[in-house]
């Protein structure tokens, strides 16, 4: 596959302004919607040796584990970060699996009183495994309480207010705290350090989310080949979430116009219809980079002005579309502002504008 070939599969900016788009709604999207929730269920992972990728982390966490049932003992908490969709919920359930112990699911933002988290502590049996996404949300008097609880497997409740208070210490049966964070920098110093095994979760490699693939495909029943497989892989964006619901979107499409079979041609004529091309930008990716290259010239050019040129929120263009166009080298934020890489001209096949003539400069004759 050449990254940067033209023609209908890049896909030609028409609208700027045609940008309904939300991060919900994107199919290229790493969070995960009520589908994704339903169908990623049946399509985890059991344990470690059905894990794909990810070989450093499963290794380690392979011996934290491993030596942990030696000893007759708890799994020291462990701290997952990464991207969203990468596998931080199904390593937590492969841990609880692998301990035979239960596990718990709760999130950072449903925490928001230290009460909160007393009640989820002091319910927890011996051994179970608590899983809390997105632990750098939770509320800081929840956060200070879960210091005590994670090292002394103590909290003390507070009865009462102002000088009658009391605290009550509340004994704790030993638990495995598995966090998981997309921003895993907003962590208190305190909280991080309380964690036994701390995992950075990478983006998978084509190779990697082609077993995925073929793995999901098998388990929904899909007739798939290599070369369809390569297809989905290289245009997911190195998330394993987001190359299972495009190879849902193609299985739709190969039911309905080739017998169900999948294969390089089906793969890539059904990601054309949803607009996701060769490399995995979609609708708004291209309309970022077209902006920046058709009405600035390749930049550089401000974020807020880059935003109104597409119609969308700032936020939307900084949070969704920018990280995945800067760290596929399509385009880069400078002090002057955002710019656009030679990749970015060839991937939307435009040509660069002369030496001399840069950004709007080059636009107005100046």
């Amino acid at each position: 596959m050449n990254w940067d070939e033209t023609g209908p599969d890049t896909g030609e900016l028409t609208d700027l302004t045609d940008m309904g788009e939300r991060l919900d709604d994107r199919l290229v999207d790493a969070g995960a919607d009520g589908e994704d929730t339903a169908v990623e269920a049946a399509l985890r992972p059991k344990d470690l040796r059905e894990f794909v990728g990810q070989e450093t982390v499963r290794e380690q966490l392979d011996l934290v584990l491993r030596a942990a049932r030696v000893r007759g003992a708890t799994a020291d908490h462990v701290l997952l970060s990464g991207a969203p969709g990468l596998g931080k919920t199904t390593l937590s359930m492969i841990i609880a699996a692998e301990m035979g112990a239960p596990i718990r699911i709760t999130s950072g933002p449903a925490i928001q009183h230290a009460g909160d988290l007393a009640a989820i502590l002091s319910s927890l049996q011996e051994g179970e495994v608590l899983f809390l996404d997105e632990i750098h949300r939770m509320s800081r008097p929840a956060e200070e309480m879960l210091y005590m609880a994670m090292e002394d497997f103590r909290v003390d409740v507070i009865v009462g207010k102002g000088p009658g208070a009391t605290a009550i210490p509340l004994e704790l049966p030993p638990f495995t705290l598995v966090g998981a964070t997309t921003r895993a920098g907003l962590l208190p110093p305190p909280l991080r350090d309380r964690f036994g095994f701390t995992g950075h979760m990478e983006f998978y490699a084509p190779t990697e989310l082609e077993r995925v693939i073929h793995r999901s495909a098998g388990l929904l029943d899909v007739a798939i080949d290599t070369a369809g497989a390569a297809e989905i892989a290289g245009r997911s964006r190195g998330t394993p979430r987001i190359a299972n619901r495009l190879l849902r979107r193609v299985r739709d499409y190969a039911q309905v116009k080739a017998e169900g079979a999948i294969d390089r041609d089906i793969a890539a004529a059904a990601l054309r219809v949803y607009e996701v091309d060769a490399r995995g930008l979609d609708r708004l990716d291209r309309a970022v980079l077209g902006a920046l290259l058709k009405l600035f010239g390749g930049g550089p050019v401000g974020l807020s002005t880059l935003a109104v040129a597409v119609g969308e929120e700032r936020e939307t263009v900084e949070e969704v579309a920018e990280p995945f166009l800067v760290r596929e080298g399509l385009l880069a934020r400078t002090p002057r502002g955002r710019v656009a890489t030679p990749a970015a001209w060839a991937h939307l096949g435009l040509v660069p504008p002369q030496q001399g003539t840069k950004g709007q400069q080059g636009l107005f004759g100046a």
